[in-house]
């Protein structure tokens, strides 16, 4: 049982380390898509693209959309489909840098989520990281709110379902794999964009563009199952904490192929986020000895 609680301490950041670079490179692939290409017409491209992924690999042999709490899978989709288009419809309308501070203040969402829905509660060096992380996401992107007003709002409802959605995430993470709430919200979020899509709707020109619709479609899909998977060994404010290095990754990409200059912002902003989650990761690893000890 020690040696169960241990691995699980390590088993949720690297899963959720690697959805966080996952995710990174599902944003660069996002951000070089045509304009003519909207949010509907990107989430469509995900959610639909998703869906055929799944049910090929998944459901050829059984009803793959067979699960516990139906209701809440429901919801967990469709939650899950509003934050991915807020996200989307705040890049295109804010500078990156003000979409993402905004969005990423999810883990506190997530936070208030998981003490109003399911009673948890924060310890106060919890909280202190989750502070820690939001000053350093600031500093990171050297934050200043520019862009319009509506921008700002779409990017924070943005964040608010985001952390409302990892909560769900961890809930029924207990009784359901990462598969099945995937195929639920992919499925969700294509009955949403397909109106939209429908209206307007866009086919790859050129073989770029059906290159980089599939890498959307494989990446997505590999990121959402092992950041579903991590949430099995870890929180959902918790989770949403360590995906918060997808910032970092985000801007050592702009670094290494975008020219983007290093600065100091860069290197002590990434020392607080990493800082922050390596702190939780050993609060956490000291709290599961201790009950492990007192259990003894």
């Amino acid at each position: 049982m020690h040696r169960m609680n241990m691995d699980a301490a390590v088993a949720g950041p690297l899963l959720m380390l690697s959805a966080a670079l996952l995710f990174t490179v599902l944003n660069l692939l996002v951000k070089l898509m045509g304009p003519a290409y909207t949010a509907w017409h990107i989430g469509f491209i995900r959610f639909a693209g998703g869906l055929i992924v799944l049910l090929f690999i998944f459901g050829r042999h059984h009803n793959p959309y067979r699960g516990n709490n139906l209701r809440l899978l429901i919801i967990r989709g469709f939650t899950g489909s509003v934050t991915f288009l807020c996200l989307v419809s705040a890049i295109r309308m804010l500078p990156v840098s003000t979409a993402l501070v905004i969005f990423y203040s999810f883990p506190a969402f997530s936070a208030v989520f998981s003490f109003l829905i399911y009673g948890e509660r924060i310890r106060k060096p919890e909280a202190a990281c989750i502070l820690v992380v939001m000053l350093g996401i600031g500093i990171l992107f050297d934050f200043h709110p520019a862009g319009s007003l509506l921008g700002q709002a779409i990017a924070l409802l943005g964040g608010c379902f985001a952390g409302l959605t990892v909560t769900l995430i961890r809930a029924l993470r207990q009784n359901n794999g990462p598969v099945v709430i995937y195929l639920y919200f992919c499925t969700i979020g294509t009955l949403v964009t397909l109106p939209k899509f429908i209206l307007n709707p866009i086919l790859p020109a050129t073989l770029t563009e059906w290159t980089m619709i599939a890498g959307i479609v494989l990446v997505s899909v590999t990121a959402q199952l092992l950041m579903n998977q991590g949430f099995f060994f870890c929180k959902g404010w918790e989770g949403g904490l360590y995906m918060t290095s997808e910032v970092i990754f985000t801007a050592l990409v702009g670094i290494v192929f975008l020219s983007d200059p290093t600065s100091w912002q860069f290197w002590s902003g990434g020392f607080l986020i990493l800082g922050s989650a390596v702190a939780l990761n050993r609060i956490n690893a000291s709290a599961v000895q201790a009950e492990v000890s007192n259990k003894a």
